[in-house]
Protein backbone atom coordinates (compact mmCIF):
# COMPACT_ATOMS: atom_id res chain seq x y z
CA UNK A 1 0.00 0.00 0.00
CA UNK A 2 1.48 3.52 -1.32
CA UNK A 3 0.81 6.15 1.51
CA UNK A 4 1.60 9.87 0.28
CA UNK A 5 1.35 13.67 1.01
CA UNK A 6 0.68 15.66 -2.67
CA UNK A 7 0.78 19.51 -2.58
CA UNK A 8 -2.41 20.97 -3.24
CA UNK A 9 -2.67 23.72 -5.96
CA UNK A 10 -4.98 26.59 -6.19
CA UNK A 11 -6.43 24.76 -9.15
CA UNK A 12 -6.91 21.29 -6.49
CA UNK A 13 -9.14 23.31 -4.06
CA UNK A 14 -12.98 22.28 -5.58
CA UNK A 15 -11.85 19.03 -5.28
CA UNK A 16 -10.24 18.91 -1.90
CA UNK A 17 -13.65 21.51 -1.04
CA UNK A 18 -15.77 18.46 -2.79
CA UNK A 19 -13.99 15.85 -0.19
CA UNK A 20 -13.97 17.65 2.89
CA UNK A 21 -17.88 18.48 2.37
CA UNK A 22 -17.65 14.57 2.09
CA UNK A 23 -15.95 13.89 5.15
CA UNK A 24 -17.38 16.87 7.18
CA UNK A 25 -21.11 15.35 6.78
CA UNK A 26 -19.97 12.02 7.80
CA UNK A 27 -18.06 12.38 10.23
CA UNK A 28 -18.82 15.65 12.22
CA UNK A 29 -22.74 16.28 11.82
CA UNK A 30 -23.38 12.85 14.64
CA UNK A 31 -20.97 15.54 16.79
CA UNK A 32 -22.02 19.23 15.92
CA UNK A 33 -25.12 18.59 14.25
CA UNK A 34 -26.30 19.13 10.31
CA UNK A 35 -27.05 23.21 10.72
CA UNK A 36 -23.15 23.54 12.43
CA UNK A 37 -21.81 21.07 9.61
CA UNK A 38 -23.49 23.40 6.87
CA UNK A 39 -22.30 26.11 7.99
CA UNK A 40 -18.44 25.49 8.78
CA UNK A 41 -18.24 23.56 5.40
CA UNK A 42 -19.29 26.80 3.79
CA UNK A 43 -17.12 29.21 5.96
CA UNK A 44 -14.52 26.98 6.02
CA UNK A 45 -14.01 23.92 4.01
CA UNK A 46 -15.69 25.34 0.25
CA UNK A 47 -13.74 26.21 -2.99
CA UNK A 48 -13.98 30.52 -2.03
CA UNK A 49 -12.42 29.16 1.74
CA UNK A 50 -10.03 26.90 0.75
CA UNK A 51 -8.65 29.59 -1.93
CA UNK A 52 -8.81 32.43 0.32
CA UNK A 53 -6.33 30.46 3.19
CA UNK A 54 -4.16 29.58 0.42
CA UNK A 55 -3.72 33.24 -1.17
CA UNK A 56 -4.55 35.53 1.94
CA UNK A 57 -3.61 33.79 5.17
CA UNK A 58 -0.89 31.52 4.82
CA UNK A 59 -2.36 28.10 4.50
CA UNK A 60 -0.74 24.98 2.84
CA UNK A 61 -2.56 22.16 2.17
CA UNK A 62 -2.07 18.31 1.24
CA UNK A 63 -4.00 15.22 0.13
CA UNK A 64 -3.08 12.19 1.45
CA UNK A 65 -3.20 9.71 -1.23
CA UNK A 66 -3.22 5.76 -0.74
CA UNK A 67 -2.49 4.03 -3.95
CA UNK A 68 -3.40 7.01 -6.21
CA UNK A 69 -6.98 7.00 -4.51
CA UNK A 70 -7.63 10.97 -2.43
CA UNK A 71 -7.89 9.71 0.93
CA UNK A 72 -8.07 13.12 2.70
CA UNK A 73 -6.21 16.06 3.45
CA UNK A 74 -4.22 18.31 5.85
CA UNK A 75 -4.06 22.02 6.17
CA UNK A 76 -1.38 23.80 8.28
CA UNK A 77 -0.81 27.62 8.96
CA UNK A 78 2.83 29.01 9.99
CA UNK A 79 2.42 31.30 12.90
CA UNK A 80 4.42 33.99 13.97
CA UNK A 81 5.08 32.81 17.24
CA UNK A 82 7.33 30.01 15.50
CA UNK A 83 4.66 27.64 15.73
CA UNK A 84 2.44 25.57 13.15
CA UNK A 85 -1.25 25.60 13.35
CA UNK A 86 -2.86 22.30 11.86
CA UNK A 87 -5.68 23.59 11.26
CA UNK A 88 -7.11 20.17 9.27
CA UNK A 89 -6.22 16.55 9.42
CA UNK A 90 -9.26 15.20 7.73
CA UNK A 91 -9.30 11.35 6.46
CA UNK A 92 -12.09 9.58 4.26
CA UNK A 93 -13.67 7.05 7.01
CA UNK A 94 -12.57 3.96 4.04
CA UNK A 95 -8.92 5.44 4.94
CA UNK A 96 -8.68 5.68 8.88
CA UNK A 97 -6.22 3.27 10.54
CA UNK A 98 -4.17 2.88 8.04
CA UNK A 99 -1.34 5.22 9.56
CA UNK A 100 -1.97 8.15 7.98
CA UNK A 101 -1.98 10.80 10.76
CA UNK A 102 0.95 9.25 11.70
CA UNK A 103 2.48 9.74 8.47
CA UNK A 104 1.29 13.61 8.24
CA UNK A 105 3.16 14.18 12.02
CA UNK A 106 5.91 12.66 10.47
CA UNK A 107 5.93 15.19 7.66
CA UNK A 108 5.33 17.95 9.10
CA UNK A 109 7.96 17.64 11.68
CA UNK A 110 10.50 17.67 9.10
CA UNK A 111 8.39 20.55 7.89
CA UNK A 112 8.40 22.30 10.68
CA UNK A 113 12.10 21.58 11.30
CA UNK A 114 13.34 23.12 7.92
CA UNK A 115 11.49 26.06 8.53
CA UNK A 116 12.07 26.95 12.19
CA UNK A 117 8.88 26.15 13.57
CA UNK A 118 9.02 24.70 17.05
CA UNK A 119 5.85 23.45 17.79
CA UNK A 120 2.62 21.97 16.42
CA UNK A 121 -0.75 22.67 18.37
CA UNK A 122 -4.16 21.84 17.07
CA UNK A 123 -7.92 21.80 18.42
CA UNK A 124 -9.94 19.17 18.43
CA UNK A 125 -13.98 19.60 19.61
CA UNK A 126 -14.15 17.54 23.19
CA UNK A 127 -16.64 15.16 21.82
CA UNK A 128 -14.31 13.89 19.22
CA UNK A 129 -13.18 11.02 21.05
CA UNK A 130 -11.71 9.18 17.85
CA UNK A 131 -9.72 12.33 17.27
CA UNK A 132 -8.68 12.73 20.34
CA UNK A 133 -7.38 9.32 21.22
CA UNK A 134 -5.16 9.53 17.72
CA UNK A 135 -3.28 12.90 18.77
CA UNK A 136 -2.32 11.20 22.23
CA UNK A 137 -1.53 7.87 20.50
CA UNK A 138 1.00 10.51 18.40
CA UNK A 139 2.12 11.92 21.39
CA UNK A 140 0.23 15.08 21.52
CA UNK A 141 -0.67 16.85 24.99
CA UNK A 142 -3.61 18.32 25.76
CA UNK A 143 -2.75 21.85 27.30
CA UNK A 144 -5.98 24.04 27.84
CA UNK A 145 -10.13 24.05 26.75
CA UNK A 146 -11.10 26.76 24.48
CA UNK A 147 -14.50 28.17 23.50
CA UNK A 148 -14.21 29.81 20.31
CA UNK A 149 -17.24 32.20 18.22
CA UNK A 150 -16.98 30.72 15.00
CA UNK A 151 -20.24 33.13 13.61
CA UNK A 152 -23.39 32.10 12.83
CA UNK A 153 -24.32 31.83 16.08
CA UNK A 154 -21.94 29.04 16.59
CA UNK A 155 -19.05 28.41 18.86
CA UNK A 156 -16.44 25.46 19.11
CA UNK A 157 -15.62 24.05 22.41
CA UNK A 158 -12.38 22.35 22.02
CA UNK A 159 -9.47 21.11 23.95
CA UNK A 160 -5.84 22.51 22.24
CA UNK A 161 -3.49 20.05 21.71
CA UNK A 162 0.31 20.71 20.83
CA UNK A 163 3.63 18.65 20.42
CA UNK A 164 7.32 20.13 20.42
CA UNK A 165 9.16 19.77 17.21
CA UNK A 166 12.44 18.25 17.66
CA UNK A 167 15.81 19.16 16.53
CA UNK A 168 16.23 18.15 12.59
CA UNK A 169 12.33 17.28 13.10
CA UNK A 170 12.72 13.58 13.92
CA UNK A 171 9.80 11.84 16.00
Amino acid sequence: MKKRLIRVREEDAAALAVLGREIWEEHYTSILGPEQVAYMVREFQSEPAVLRQMREEGYVYWFFTVDGARAGYLGVQPQEDGSLYLSKLYIDRRFRGLGLSRLALDFLMGWCAGRCLRKIWLTVNKYNDGSIAAYEALGMTRVRDQVADIGGGFVMDDYVYEIDVPEGGAV
